[in-house]
């Protein structure tokens, strides 16, 4: 396994697209092998799928995927919608590769997010986490992620989500 230390400055974020489907879900897979407990999907589910749904999440869903020296390291996606406490858009998803934890992952994909944040319509971003998922939260904080509303319970999990809101900072 490879363990990366220092903050990487080699971190590229892609916008992909339907012909990327591929690369979408393997990463996905990959998500949903190290880190079950993080999502709602099912792995099984997700690699069952077929290419046409896969297709269709394109349809009302943008896809990041940051990469590190050619690998995949971690992902995100957003859906333009009126949510929750005024959000303009959901941020879904989200996941770094345990190997790259710590080095940018995640905060390269929100650069991402607030620099086409005016033209894409994500000026405030919504997200659900799960209650335990203190690692998480920690994370979401960190990028200017608050609390917003009160933590819900999930449909069938038995496990408590919690929404946060973030604004894109002013430049």
């Amino acid at each position: 396994m490879i363990y990366a230390t220092a903050v990487s400055q080699n971190i590229k974020v892609s916008l992909l697209t339907p012909d990327e489907w591929e690369r979408l879900k393997q990463i996905r897979i990959r998500a949903l092998s190290a880190n079950p407990e993080a999502f709602g999907a099912k792995l099984t589910e997700v690699i069952s799928q077929p290419k046409e749904e896969w297709l269709k999440l394109y349809e009302k869903e943008d896809y990041l995927v940051a990469s590190n020296a050619g690998m995949d390291v971690g992902m995100l996606y957003i859906e333009v919608l009126k949510g929750d406490h005024g959000a303009t858009c959901w941020i879904g998803g989200c996941w770094t590769d345990p190997a790259y934890r710590g080095i940018g992952v995640m905060r390269s994909l929100f650069n991402y997010i607030d620099k086409h944040a005016i033209q894409k319509g994500w000026q405030r971003q919504g997200l659900g986490v799960w209650a335990d998922n203190l690692a998480a939260i920690n994370s979401y904080k960190s990028l200017g992620f608050t609390f917003a509303g009160e933590k819900i319970l999930g449909n069938d999990s038995g496990k408590y989500f919690q929404h946060m809101v973030r604004d894109v900072p002013k430049s």
